[in-house]
């Protein structure tokens, strides 16, 4: 590879170049998406404060926006959030705490065999807990 082309009568390092151009194509997304998982990276607690808001926080997955619907007593959001991917495990669980918490014992016992996961025995606040934990540790 040459040293320097002149280009439309400027004179270009092409390694330069080629250097720049991997940095922003390659290192400068993965550098940022690092950044940005832990600035996104929220606690249990963290979690928790947002309750007092009047939405939830943007940064948090659509299963956590469910939950934090829940806490505020907002069911039927929180319920159509658990229906809008319908046989996916996560969405299921979360339906089945859903019916439990409505009361729906039989409804909420079809959803965790769905889910593939065993009917929670704790309270419906141990649950929920265990269920926001879950989500922020993958998150």
């Amino acid at each position: 590879m040459p040293k320097a082309e002149k280009h439309s009568g400027k004179q270009y390092n092409l390694r330069r170049e080629f250097l720049c151009s991997f940095a922003f194509s390659h290192l400068v997304p993965t550098l940022l998406k690092i950044q940005n998982s832990k600035l996104n990276k929220m606690t249990y607690e963290q979690f928790t404060e947002s309750l007092t808001q009047s939405s939830p926080p943007d940064h948090i997955s659509v299963l956590l926006q469910a939950l934090w619907y829940d806490a505020n007593g907002d069911w039927e959001a929180a319920h159509n959030i658990a229906q809008s991917s319908e046989g996916t495990r996560a969405y299921d669980h979360l339906h089945a705490y859903l019916h439990r918490v409505e009361g729906d014992t039989w409804n909420a016992g079809y959803w965790y065999r769905r889910a593939g996961a065993e009917v929670f025995k704790g309270s419906l606040k141990e649950e929920w807990q265990t269920l926001v934990q879950s989500l922020l540790k993958n998150t």
